[in-house]
């Protein structure tokens, strides 16, 4: 065995050591990701350390371990918001990832909302087709909203109208900047419907993409992930900067604030995500539905048969 994969087994172990500690001790200590993340009035995107860890004073075995402990929380959660649905819920909660590329959107749907394939709705938009473009923008969109009882995840999402089409020059600047108050309706409507948003960029350094694009095409294993066009992106990559922010200062509203979660490191961008759910659903005080029968009579049934 390599030297680079003895480490990354030795790794494995000791997370797994330290995640089954955790869980044995019933240790539960994170909080504040939603406070510590949160675009607030006056937010400068420009100031965000993409390699810091706010809300977690750990390091990265402490980080994958906390994120392993807690599968077990976020999948009850997540059985729990779907039992709710059977017994009439309209309840749902939708997930909006936005990032530059390489940024780890991709590692959020392996390492964080896999813990229940089932009940989650993942949704990648790319380009939009002909047929999308004969409809609103928002059609596309509307038509991908998690069900009762479903995580809802957008790889990408609405915002693409208003980042993409505007460094691009794809539509008059009288079209999109029309969309920020559209989006922001839109968002109002999907919270009255009983559909809780958690919005989040997974902000990247430029020195950290140019770091793990350089990867991909210094490794075959990796080339499959490269796309020639990411360093066309790249070369915009002020222009995005403002579009991003000019999203936040337009559509981080009290119903669905946006969360910068700074993912120079992956493993924290990770855990954060997973904190930000965990602390949503938390929020939702889901209940298992009560039988719509008489237990105890059916207990003496089943035991007669």
């Amino acid at each position: 065995m390599g030297k680079g994969k003895k480490k990354k087994a030795d790794e494995k172990v000791e997370v797994a050591e330290l995640a089954d500690e955790m869980v044995a001790d019933g240790v539960h200590p994170l909080g504040g990701f939603s406070d510590a993340l949160r675009v607030e009035k006056g937010f400068v995107l420009e100031d965000i350390d993409a390699a810091s860890t706010p809300a977690f004073p750990g390091d990265k075995i402490a980080g994958k371990a906390a994120l392993q402990s807690a599968e077990e929380e976020l999948a009850d959660l997540l059985e729990r918001l779907w039992a709710e649905s059977t017994a009439g819920s309209k309840r749902a909660l939708l997930l909006v990832v936005q990032g530059m590329d390489t940024s780890g959107k991709g590692g959020i749907m392996r390492h964080v909302v896999s813990v229940n394939p089932e009940g989650v709705k993942a949704t990648g938009f790319k380009a939009p087709t002909k047929e999308e473009l004969s409809h609103d923008f928002l059609w596309r969109i509307e038509k991908a909203l998690p069900q009762a009882g479903q995580l809802g995840v957008f790889d990408r999402s609405q915002y693409e109208d208003v980042l993409v089409v505007r460094v691009h020059d794809l539509v008059p600047e009288e079209v999109w900047s029309k969309r920020y108050a559209q989006i922001n309706e839109f968002e109002r409507r999907v919270i009255a419907s009983g559909t809780k948003i958690v919005k989040v960029m997974t902000h990247i350094s430029k020195d950290e993409q140019k770091t793990r694009l350089m990867e991909r095409l210094e490794r075959p294993d990796k080339y499959y992930k490269f796309n020639p066009g990411d360093v066309d992106e790249r070369l915009r990559w002020r222009d995005y900067m403002e579009a991003y922010q000019a999203v936040f200062d337009k559509t981080s509203t009290v119903g669905a604030p946006w969360h910068v979660v700074p993912s120079d490191r992956k493993w924290y961008a990770r855990l954060a995500v997973q904190q930000l759910l965990l602390e949503a659903l938390r929020d939702m005080d889901l209940q298992w539905p009560k039988a719509d029968f008489d237990v105890e009579a059916e207990k003496k049934r089943l035991a007669a048969s």
